[in-house]
């Protein structure tokens, strides 16, 4: 223990000891501080107002004190005097500290210095605090620390809770927008006995009383299928996913996925769903269409560019996706591997490299090698193409989407390809699924958002750590 703490452990001990407890009790009839500064009358004196929060500074002067308290709307002046609020209540101030936490009832006013301030009739502890807050209330700025003691990051940087209020507000947009054209929220198994409906590697687990190993899921897409194949038309869900691979500023193992389906449309009518989406969440948030990320600017101004993989393909590498020895040769000039890598994966491959981080403003990749597009119909024009988008911004994958493949002999087929590669972690065909959809399931548009990512891009932050309350860290 430090000296600080032992400090504040002293003035715990002096309190109790005036007959005070130091861990409150309920506080009702609060008003967020936001409201009080809203009403505050210049000409008024009478404004009587109760507020509660965490002390950000404390100023004593003889037998005043200022002090100021935030809640998660604001922050407002305390001012506490002697004649005021009594002897003891003013020998109470003394034993303050920063990160305590009061209750004020007062009346409002402006002092000379033009600050709306609320002058303390009476205070309350309502929470007294044993450490000190970071480097003096001006933040919590190594990252490491801010990640692992949320909490603190959360009262010390303002910024930081705006961020997350912002995604509060985003995701209540997206449901509203959702649930406003006839879609309803549903929730599907996070546990399955099969994970599928995406290439990732799962999260084991045992479920004791039926001797089974489960999977955290890694997406909901096979069980939301299941319900359009069950006559649910316009379905969505907002969940966790859980991917057992790499941590970087754009991957979180478990993650936020949005994912819907529309009986009766296609991935073009998933592409005017996500763009509609979008563009009002932006024009909610900035105002306009030009938003910031990072050290560059994202034009989000609708039409956003609609390009096909292939289009994409030469236009970046200059190699055409035909020409499968120009693929071999850029894919050793990148440091690709070559060696039992098909051409659909090669291009795949190049793609990712090469051409991903060019797409800075909003794009619409179309039109994938149907090999790695299992779940996809094939495109009319060619089948070797499958009816899928991927949405680029700020060079991140932010959705993809498909045209649903509803062909159950079809289906069946390309699961039995996938049996025993890479992909298929598991090994084995989802037979419900296939079952399923022998019932028959009604041509469908399905799209996925990675809110993470998505959030990342409307509040202008580059880590995707910054938009998640607690990422997953390293042990210490």
């Amino acid at each position: 223990m430090d000296k600080f703490e032992q400090e504040r452990l002293d003035k715990l001990q002096k309190i109790r000891e005036m007959g005070i407890e130091p861990y409150g009790k309920r506080y009702d009839n609060t008003q967020s501080i936001k409201s009080i500064l809203d009403s505050f009358v210049p000409e008024r004196t009478d404004i009587k107002v109760r507020a509660a929060g965490r002390i950000s500074t404390l100023r004593p002067h003889g037998k005043t004190a200022f002090l100021d308290i935030k809640d998660w709307t604001g922050k407002i002046q305390i001012y506490i005097k002697l004649d005021k609020v009594g002897p003891e209540k003013f020998e109470l101030s003394k034993l303050l500290d920063l990160g305590d936490i009061v209750g004020v009832d007062g009346v409002l006013f402006k002092t000379r210095t033009g600050e709306i301030t609320i002058y303390a009739d009476e205070f309350t502890v309502l929470t007294k605090s044993l450490l000190t807050p970071p480097e003096k209330w001006h933040g919590l700025k190594d990252v490491e620390l801010r990640h692992r003691q949320r909490y603190v990051d959360l009262f010390s940087n303002t910024e930081v809770m705006d961020t997350f209020l912002k995604r509060i507000k985003i995701l209540k947009h997206i449901r509203r927008f959702l649930d406003d054209r006839g879609f309803v929220e549903v929730e599907t198994p996070m546990m399955q006995s099969i994970p599928g409906g995406a290439v990732a590697r799962p999260f084991i687990t045992h479920h004791n009383a039926l001797d089974i190993d489960l999977y955290l899921r890694i997406a909901p897409e096979l069980y939301l299928k299941r319900l359009l194949v069950g006559g649910m038309e316009r379905i969505y869900e907002i969940n966790r996913n859980f991917r057992n691979e790499g941590i970087s500023t754009r991957h979180n193992p478990e993650f936020t996925m949005m994912e819907l389906y529309q009986a009766y449309s296609d991935y073009n009518g998933m592409m005017e769903l996500t763009e509609s989406i979008v563009t009002l969440l932006v024009k909610e948030l900035y105002g306009g269409y030009e938003i910031p990320f990072g050290e560059r600017k994202i034009d989000m101004t609708p039409p956003w560019r609609r390009a096909t993989f292939c289009e994409l393909l030469k236009e970046h590498s200059g190699v055409s996706y035909e020409d499968e020895a120009g693929l071999v040769k850029k894919s050793k000039e990148l440091g690709l591997e070559t060696k039992g890598v098909d051409r659909d994966n090669m291009a795949n491959n190049i793609f990712e490299q090469l051409i991903e981080q060019t797409l800075s403003n909003p794009t619409f990749v179309l039109d994938y090698p149907t090999s790695i597009c299992p779940l996809t119909k094939t495109c009319e024009y060619d089948p070797r193409f499958a009816q899928r988008f991927e949405l680029y911004i700020a060079s991140m994958e932010v959705a993809n989407s498909y045209s649903e493949l509803n062909d159950a002999p079809e289906q069946d087929k390309r699961f039995r390809e996938q049996l025993g590669t890479e992909a298929d972690i598991v090994g084995k065909v989802d037979e419900d699924f296939l079952i399923a959809l022998k019932y028959g399931m009604p041509p469908a548009g399905g799209l996925g958002i990675g809110i993470d990512r998505l959030i990342m891009i409307l509040t202008n932050n580059v880590s995707i750590r910054e938009v998640i309350l607690f990422p997953l860290l390293k042990p210490k």
